[in-house]
């Protein structure tokens, strides 16, 4: 789908509607009238609109309170298609899905060697390249590329400003892929990608407020409020991997000391144990987890102990934040089994009140799609969301 003719889907109550059909569906025209507050006719009106486009189709599955049975409305999840992109530190991840997150196509590439900032985009446009040609799907039903970049993003411009794990900074993502696909481009930071993910695809629709923390090869959180991603004044919200835990303890990738990444990301972790157990050979996070399954103590320790920090940095969310919900993803929380029951318990005893003791911290469904489906609902928000 060419931009001009996305422009015409952003009609404030057209959206209303839209999302009301996609958050209540199978629903009537009557309901949607009743809960929307917009009048039959704009409901009727706009309903035919949307149906007649296939984004909207009809079922006759409503119960009759005396009359006809009424007609009942679906979101067509096949009517158009959104391609999702993952990029860094390490992959560029990239997903062709519909609009309930199904995916159809998937694509990689590693990010090695000294990049710059032309090689980054040339891999990102390879692969979405990869994932056109893989498509079997009418191009023209495409809505856009939602991109989820580590570091730190301009949202408005969609540039990556800083991206310390691959040295880059100042990358005109938006710019160079809108030239080259002629398409909606979205571009934001991976971990408030991820908590958007968990917002439209994670099966959260109970809490008005939460938090995912992304806990990898960096730390960060993204905030939804109400279903809205909060950004903060420069686009740093959620940066709580730099939050100092001890002011004279390593120094992090950030130029600062004892940021709380520079304790729970996988590197701190294997750092930590080569620390107390100076004979250990080369080992990485993941064989620490193998072996502390094995019931290896040093191991295990290690890993609870990570659970601590993790808990420290919870606590300190939930006491700026309160969120009703937080949401923890990550190549680290793979090792859940260790980690969750002591950052249970360190919030339990860290946290101030009764209540927020009982903030709800899992781990996410979502595994390790959870960022790329937040990059596909960067696009989504857009057909969607009135706000």
């Amino acid at each position: 789908m060419q931009r001009g003719t996305f422009q015409l889907m952003k009609t404030v109550n057209k959206k209303i509607i839209l999302n009301k059909i996609r958050t209540s569906q199978p629903i009537s025209r009557a309901q949607i009238a009743k809960e929307t507050g917009l009048t039959p006719p704009t409901v009727s009106s706009i309903v035919k609109e949307v149906v007649d486009e296939g984004l909207v189709i009809e079922s006759k599955l409503g119960e009759s309170s005396g009359g006809r049975k009424p007609t009942m409305l679906h979101i067509n999840s096949d009517a158009f298609y959104v391609i999702g992109v993952d990029a860094g530190p390490e992959i560029v991840e990239c997903v062709l899905t519909d609009l309930t997150g199904k995916i159809y196509e998937r694509t990689s590439s590693s990010l090695k060697g000294q990049l710059t900032n032309e090689t980054f985009l040339n891999l990102l446009k390879e692969n979405i390249y990869t994932i056109l040609e893989l498509s079997k799907m009418d191009q023209e039903k495409i809505i856009g590329i939602g991109v989820a970049m580590h570091g730190v993003v301009d949202v408005e411009n969609g540039t990556s400003l800083n991206a310390p794990s691959l040295n880059l900074k100042n990358i005109p993502i938006k710019d160079e892929l809108s030239k080259t696909f002629d398409l909606e481009i979205k571009v934001e930071n991976d971990a408030r990608a991820m908590a958007l993910g968990e917002s439209w695809f994670g099966g959260h629709d109970d809490v008005n407020s939460m938090v995912a923390v992304n806990i990898g090869r960096g730390v960060g959180a993204g905030v939804v409020i109400n279903g809205e991603l909060f950004h903060g004044a420069q686009d740093m919200a959620g940066e709580i991997g730099h939050m100092t835990i001890d002011l004279h303890g390593d120094v992090c990738k950030c130029g600062n000391r004892g940021c709380l990444q520079t304790f729970v990301i996988g590197d701190a972790i294997v750092k930590r144990m080569k620390e107390r157990c100076h004979n250990l050979e080369e080992i990485t996070a993941k064989e620490i987890y193998e072996r502390a399954l094995q019931g290896e103590a040093a191991f295990v320790q290690i890993l609870e102990e990570t659970g601590n920090i993790i808990g420290i940095g919870l606590t300190n969310l939930i006491h700026l934040i309160n969120p009703s919900k937080i949401i923890l993803g990550g190549g680290v929380m793979k090792s859940e089994k260790f980690l969750m029951p002591a950052i249970l318990e360190t919030i339990q005893e860290r946290a101030l009140t009764p209540k927020s003791k009982e903030t709800t911290v899992m781990v996410t469904k979502l595994g390790d799609d959870a960022t790329l489906l937040g990059a596909v609902a960067l696009l989504l928000v857009e057909l969607f969301d009135p706000v």
